[in-house]
């Protein structure tokens, strides 16, 4: 194979992700081409529509992930976190690249940190797994929606009357070189991050095995487990990249340690599990069947309506 073609979305953070797997490739193989070919997906043409409101099977994915059915890409460059639980089939994660710090990050227009804002702050974020696990925190805090690349919700807190700061992924922020920027790290504690937060995936065809073999050096085995155990405690609550599910796994000489969420719409109630073992997909679905007698369901079913 001499040429490997790259498909990935269009924004900045994207692309420079697209970089990593040219980069890492070509220095491993250096008879191999890489191109990429971005792609606009559902997500970036409809910029404005806050997520819940619309869904999230393959918002960001299912126009790269035909490109890989059609034969058009070898390889489609994700984050972790945008790619949902259950892919077409036919498509596999082929690897994980190593996880960057999974925290979020809060930026202040005015540089105070979330504990020091004035009540009645706005807040800008679409996730609803971030604005259940502040409002914990500090039910006098308001959220707006915030949609757009990383630019461009700088740009939008920049430009606003109204919004005192936003939350962003850490990895994201970092890999853009926004370390200066950055006001205060979100503690694990304070808001677990979303599932597969940090991590990038490499999904392919199946059954390209020469392409999946290629791509095999570039893949991080701790980041893997992890990656695994949080998407099956996800997919074992039937939830998406949308609803307010978090997870984080960390794994130590392949022990895997997962600490799973599922927080309540008003910000009122939040149910957290700790499960631990050697198999990422049990261990993820036991942890969540372990919040599942917590009464997880109920507050799944009120947010689905």
């Amino acid at each position: 194979m001499k040429t490997i073609r790259i498909g990935t979305r269009e924004s900045k953070l994207a692309i420079w992700q697209a970089e990593w797997v040219k980069d890492s490739l070509t220095s491993i193989y250096p008879g191999i081409d890489c191109v990429l070919v971005p792609k606009k997906t559902k997500g970036d043409k409809i910029p404005d529509i806050p997520l819940p409101k619309i869904g999230d099977k393959g918002f960001f994915t299912e126009e790269l992930e035909q490109a890989l059915l059609t034969g058009e890409i070898d390889l489609a460059v994700h984050s972790l976190k945008d790619l949902p639980v259950e892919l077409p089939q036919g498509l596999s994660i082929a690897a994980y690249g190593e996880r960057h710090d999974p925290r979020d990050v809060f930026f202040g227009k005015e540089g105070l940190p979330l504990a020091e804002l004035p009540a009645g702050s706005m807040i800008g974020t679409s996730s609803l797994r971030r604005q259940c696990q502040l409002k914990y925190q500090r039910a006098d805090l308001n959220f707006c929606d915030l949609r757009g690349n990383l630019d461009t919700r700088w740009d939008k807190l920049q430009n606003s009357r109204d919004m005192a700061g936003i939350v962003l992924a850490a990895a994201g922020a970092l890999r853009l070189g926004w370390q200066d920027r950055i006001t205060e790290f979100l503690a694990e504690d304070v808001v677990l991050p979303a599932v597969g937060q940090g991590i990038i995936a490499i999904e392919t065809a199946s059954h390209r095995t020469e392409i999946r073999q290629i791509l095999q050096p570039l893949n991080h085995r701790p980041s893997e487990l992890a990656g695994r155990a949080e998407r099956s405690f996800l997919r074992s609550l039937g939830g998406g990249c949308q609803t307010p599910i978090a997870a984080l796994a960390k794994v130590q000489e392949d022990r895997i340690q997962v600490t799973g969420m599922v927080a309540g719409m008003d910000g009122k109630n939040i149910l957290k599990v700790t499960a631990e073992g050697f198999d990422p997909e049990q261990t993820g679905a036991d942890a969540a069947a372990q919040i599942k007698c917590l009464g997880a369901n109920n507050l799944l079913k009120e947010i689905q309506g």
